[in-house]
Parts: structure tokens; C-alpha cells; sequence
């Protein structure tokens, strides 16, 4: 039996009835006793051993953080393309685009790129010629920041076989132009189109421990991964190697429902580490490719968004899983699709499904509906820094029409369960940028001054409950997120006192440095 008597003055527990502690006795990898019970049985020898004694750095220490919502392959992958999210113009994105391609070994993708045309100077979605002057012989697929559109070279459209005469697919969009011709512009469903073209991706596996590596280091002790059964083959091998320091709960994307079932996956399965967690489908698009499915246009746009799927298929797809017992998680942004997918939650409810339910973003919902967020048990798995990437996007495109947008207090206040994420990489993975977000609603720099509806900002309490117990909860987890007697020594050393800056100064919050990470008792990160 491991024993050790972890010290600081200033350890958060997330306990509501007692919050603070100064010490915490940890057995085989669970707290066991708190403050003055913890010193006096390390000191007593308990269970005829004796406790070693970790005193921790930093400011503050406080329970490990969990990322309700990260796509940790598409994260990882990331570190190999090059990073668009900056430029300000076309101009400035094809000299990046250039300067990268010239470094690339022949015939590989470009891939990628997080290039958001909505911060350009003019804001509009670029086309397959100008990105054909700086790819060169090679396939070009950039991923637009928010991963719901790419803009594709006319050598990929080509291999593809996407032409004029290509029907658009089932929620997908071939965008054309005046002439009838595919822009290189793929929005949604219409993004597939691709994948019939042969292309050799190297092992994840490495690129997921680098991105591992990472995760720890800004405080992530277990996420919630959204991508697909490439990267639950890498975990599994990650944790049947011992390798895997994170806890993981791994979605099952909709195109792989079936062999879940045909494997006899159902969530919860799984041990501390490694477990099966929900199905994630998808009921819209995204704000930043006007593709987020509102029941009213966006303002100087025609279209009301897209639809991912008809609504008799999103119901079919989602009464399977729940009668699989797997959980559901949907991803919904627009107030339309808030409104189908808490319907198709209400079918699995009127069966009698046990199973947890989420909605992924809940970005703008009508406020009539977010009562039966909490009447059907339905979590609202959101990403502050959603928020504020967007604000400026959410005023020019939505306006000021009636909807609860990132409505964090008003779900809270009406009893909904809130759990917290990131999105990485649409968004930096890094928590602490989310918790500056739900507490201030303001960017980095401090704008707009105020926070942007900041009727709508939360504690610093209810922020990290969030990230921590709330998270753990929408994936069926009630073991860890706190440090109390029972749960599992998940644990931040952290250079500042973040509930010392909520009044003073919760700017710095953002910027917050974990110096050491512990999982199970065990030291998983540490900064030199």
C-alpha cells in the first residue's frame, strides 16, 4: 500500500460543506482523510505503514480539471500543420500557406490550417484558385478554425471527383459559384466527399503522447475525447502499455454506432483510467461557417443554416444508442437545433432509457426551452471560450433577436447541469483561458470592458465545479473532481490563488501556471 501526506495551506476541495483543507492523506491512489485527520493517521503508522510527506508548491492547489469536450486526435495532428487561426487577410493566409508548403516533403497533404475568414479585413470565404497558386502539386484540405467547412485546391476536388454535376450531400453543402462550378468551399457533410481520396497519415500514437504531455501540463487530469476509433485504438494501446497518465472517457462518432454495438460497448465500461463513454451525433453546423441551423436567417445571409442530418434520422440514431445503453451527447448550436435534439431527448425519456444526455455547445437556445433542459435531465456541455472567440461574430450575425447565447447563468439558475470544455482545437485547450472566460466573458486583452452580456458570467465556484465534478458527472464519474475522503488524489499545484484574484483581479486567472500535476497520487507533470 502507497501512503503519502500531501501539504500545502491553501488546498480547495470543492466541497461545498468545507472547501478548505491544509493536508490530504492519500491511499493507493484515493484521498482518504483531510486536514487535521490526515496528519494524525499518516503520523500514526495506519494500516502499519508509513506516510511520505509531499509538500506542494505554489499558491494554490486544487482538484485536477476535466475537459468535457476535446478532439485530442485532430488536437495532435495539429502540431503538424500550419496555424492560420492569426492572419487577417487571404493575402497574409496564402503567404503562410507558401511558406509551409516549400518545407513539406513531396506529395503530402496540407491539411488543416484552423484559417478563419471572419477576422479577415474582407470577410470573405476564399476559393480554390487562390489556394491552387500556392500548393503546388499536392492536395490541399484546410480546415476552416471551427472544423465545419474546408477549402480544398482544385487538384483535391479532382481526386475526389467533385464537379459541377455532384449533388450535395445530406447535410452538406458544395458551395458554387455563379456559374455552377465548386468553389473548393465544403461545408459539413460535403467535407467527406474526400475521403475516397488515398491518403497514408502516420501513428497517432506519438503525436497522442506528445499531445498527453501538453494536456497535463495546463492542468488536465482526464478529458472527454470526441474523435474517432483511431484514437480509441491509441488509447487502448496507450493504457494497456501503461503509458496512459490521463483519464480518458472515449466518445463513439455516429458513422461507428453499429460496431459499438456489435462489440458490446456500453458506457461506464471500463476502469479508472480508460472507460467507453457516449455517442456523439450531430444536429447542425457551426456560428463561424454560418452553418449553425437558427430558426430565423442570419442577419445578411438567406440561409437559416444546415440540418447535419433529417430529424427522423437524428430520432432513429439516437433512441438505437440509448437502447444500446450507450449515452448520448448532440451536438447542437443554433436555437433550431437546441429545439430538435432536446425533442429527441424527450422520445429517449418517454422510454424509460437510462442514459445521460447532453447537449454539445448549446451555444444559442430559445429561452422557453432551457427549463426542459433540466424537466428531461439533459446536461448543457458548453465552452466558455466559445464565448468569447465569438461575441463579436454572435452580434453581427444573430443580433439582437431573443435567445440565451453561452448562457451559463441563466442554465445554472434554472437548476440545468453545466458541464465545461474547450472544443480544442477550435479553442486552446489550456482550462484556465475557460475559467478566465465564465468569470469575466471578456478576451484576453480585456474586452469589451465589462464582459459582453455579463448577465451571464459565473463564480469562480461554479466555474471550476464546471470543470471538475460537473464534467465527471456527464460522463457517469461521481469518483473523482473533488478532493475528499473516497474520490480518487487527482491534484494542481498552481502558481497563483485563483480565488484570491476572482475580486481583485480575475484577469490574471487566465494566465495561471500549474507547476506540478498529480493523478492517482502519482506525480504526472512537473515544471522545470
Amino acid at each position: 500500500m502507497s501512503r503519502t501526506l500531501f501539504q500545502h495551506e491553501r488546498i480547495w476541495t470543492g466541497t461545498a460543506s468545507d472547501p478548505w483543507t491544509d493536508a490530504l492523506l492519500v491511499e493507493d491512489g484515493r484521498v482518504v482523510a483531510v486536514g487535521a485527520e490526515a496528519r494524525e493517521a499518516a503520523s500514526a503508522g495506519a494500516a502499519g505503514s508509513t506516510a511520505s510527506v509531499v509538500d506542494l508548491p505554489g499558491a494554490l492547489v486544487m482538484p485536477g480539471l476535466h475537459d468535457a469536450h476535446i478532439h485530442t486526435a485532430w488536437l495532435s495532428r495539429d502540431a503538424s500543420s500550419v496555424d492560420l487561426r492569426e492572419a487577417r487577410s487571404l493575402e497574409e493566409t496564402l503567404d503562410l500557406v507558401r511558406a509551409h508548403a516549400e518545407g513539406l516533403p513531396e506529395g503530402e497533404w496540407l491539411h488543416s490550417g484552423r484559417w478563419n475568414h471572419n477576422r479577415w479585413a474582407v470577410p470573405e470565404q476564399p476559393d480554390r484558385h487562390a489556394l491552387d497558386t500556392v500548393s503546388g502539386n499536392r492536395v490541399a484540405a484546410l480546415a476552416s478554425t471551427d472544423g465545419h467547412t474546408i477549402w480544398a485546391n482544385s487538384l483535391a476536388l479532382q481526386r475526389a471527383g467533385i464537379t459541377r454535376d455532384t449533388p450535395d450531400p445530406v447535410g452538406g453543402e458544395i458551395v458554387r459559384d455563379a456559374h455552377g462550378e465548386p468553389t473548393g468551399i465544403l461545408r459539413e457533410s460535403a467535407q467527406e466527399l474526400l475521403d475516397v481520396i488515398p491518403h497514408e497519415r502516420s501513428p497517432l500514437r506519438p503525436w497522442l503522447e506528445r499531445c498527453q504531455d501538453r494536456l497535463l501540463s495546463v492542468g488536465l487530469t482526464s478529458i472527454t475525447d470526441i474523435d474517432g476509433e483511431d484514437a480509441r485504438a491509441a488509447y487502448a494501446e496507450l493504457h494497456a502499455d501503461g503509458a496512459l497518465r490521463l483519464r480518458v472517457t472515449k466518445c463513439t462518432r455516429d458513422p461507428d454506432l453499429e460496431l459499438a454495438i456489435s462489440e458490446g460497448r456500453r458506457s461506464g465500461q471500463g476502469d479508472d483510467r480508460f472507460r467507453v463513454g457516449p455517442v456523439k451525433f450531430f444536429s447542425d453546423g457551426a456560428l463561424g461557417s454560418h452553418t449553425a441551423h437558427m430558426t430565423e436567417p442570419f442577419i445578411g445571409h438567406e440561409g437559416c443554416g444546415i440540418a447535419a442530418m433529417p430529424y427522423e434520422v437524428l430520432l432513429e440514431r439516437t433512441l438505437l444508442a440509448a437502447r444500446s445503453g450507450l449515452d448520448v451527447v448532440t451536438h447542437a448550436i443554433g436555437d433550431e437545433a437546441n429545439r430538435l435534439v432536446l425533442d429527441s431527448f424527450a422520445a429517449v425519456r418517454a422510454e424509460d432509457l437510462d442514459v445521460l444526455l447532453r447537449v454539445e455547445h448549446a451555444q444559442h437556445v430559445r429561452p422557453v426551452d432551457i427549463p426542459r433542459f433540466r424537466a428531461l435531465d439533459v446536461v448543457a456541455s458548453m465552452q466558455p471560450s466559445h464565448c468569447t472567440a465569438d461575441l463579436e461574430l454572435a452580434d453581427e450575425i444573430i443580433g439582437p433577436r431573443r435567445l440565451a447565447s453561452y448562457a451559463w447563468r441563466s442554465f445554472l439558475d434554472a437548476g440545468v447541469r453545466v458541464a465545461f470544455g474547450s472544443d480544442a482545437p477550435v479553442e486552446d485547450p489550456n482550462p484556465f483561458h475557460g475559467l478566465h472566460a465564465a468569470v469575466t466573458r471578456t478576451r484576453a486583452d480585456g474586452t469589451p470592458v465589462g464582459g459582453w452580456r455579463p448577465e451571464e458570467r459565473v463564480s469562480l465556484d461554479e466555474a471550476v465545479h464546471a470543470f471538475t465534478v460537473a464534467a465527471h458527472e456527464s460522463v457517469g464519474r461521481t469518483d473523482v473532481g473533488r478532493l475528499a475522503p473516497g474520490q480518487l488524489a487527482d491534484l494542481l499545484a498552481v502558481d497563483r490563488d485563483l480565488w484570491a484574484l476572482e475580486e481583485s483581479s480575475p484577469a490574471d486567472i487566465r494566465d495561471a501556471v500549474v507547476l506540478q500535476t498529480w493523478v492517482g497520487g502519482e506525480l504526472a507533470f512537473t515544471r522545470d
